[in-house]
């Protein structure tokens, strides 16, 4: 489907991540796997909820990794792989959605993706822009979305003598790519928010309500000892 040129945002409001980690301690994962995971059932319930297939259904995701290393962290440029998460829309449940985000996360973190990535991406640098928009439709086509999650400060920042409360960023897209998602960890809280094309999803509100009530069932379910059911966060 081609894209237009109007984009729309939306965030959800910001969630304890103390809380975070508690549903994903319960369920055998981590802070990661359980945004991931949401994110997952959330395109789950827009899909279905727009009459279409989920099934058998993958949305591959475009996830930058980074590879500078902690030494270097303060260091000026980017320095970065790519690599192609299967958000697991497929999954009825949220249990299944968290494990199967865990394996494919393992999986990738382990292999040599993002730094194969990162050396065609650098090389590309010195080609025409011609060449280097070929190879960065390339890229966008293997994947429907753009996922990023960024470590933020852990206490608030001040600017100008003034305390900065919360922080949102849009993640970048190019070629045919028309959803990006983005996840900061700020001031002991998690940050969601979803920025789509209108010709692919006209009111991104609707992802980012899922993945809150994606949240919010998952918080139920562990309450009461149902976190591991087959209702937990289903769709």
């Amino acid at each position: 489907q081609s894209l237009s040129s109007q984009k729309r945002v939306a965030w959800a409001p910001s969630l304890p991540i103390d809380e975070v980690k508690r549903v994903g301690r319960a369920m055998g994962g981590t802070v990661n796997d359980v945004v991931m995971a949401c994110a997952a059932g959330s395109l789950r319930r827009y899909l279905s909820d727009e009459g279409h297939r989920v099934e058998g259904v993958v949305v591959r995701a475009t996830v930058p990794v980074n590879l500078r290393p902690l030494e270097e962290a303060m260091n000026l440029g980017n320095r970065f792989g790519l690599v192609y998460l299967p958000l697991p829309v497929a999954h009825s449940t949220a249990q299944g959605r968290v494990d199967a985000v865990q394996k494919s996360m393992k999986s990738l973190k382990n292999g040599a993706q993002a730094m194969m990535s990162y050396g065609v991406l650098s090389i590309l640098g010195f080609f025409p822009t011609a060449i280097q928009r070929m190879a960065l439709n390339f890229f966008s086509s293997k994947a429907s979305a753009v996922m990023t999650n960024v470590p933020g400060p852990t206490e608030q920042v001040s600017l100008m003598g003034s305390k900065v409360k919360r922080a949102m960023f849009w993640v970048p897209q190019s070629g045919g790519i028309g959803i990006g998602i983005s996840i900061l960890s700020y001031a002991h809280k998690v940050e969601f928010g979803v920025v789509t094309d209108t010709s692919l999803v006209r009111d991104p509100q609707v992802l980012v309500d899922g993945f809150v009530a994606e949240f919010e069932a998952l918080r139920q379910a562990l309450a009461t000892g149902a976190v591991q059911g087959e209702n937990s966060c289903a769709v």
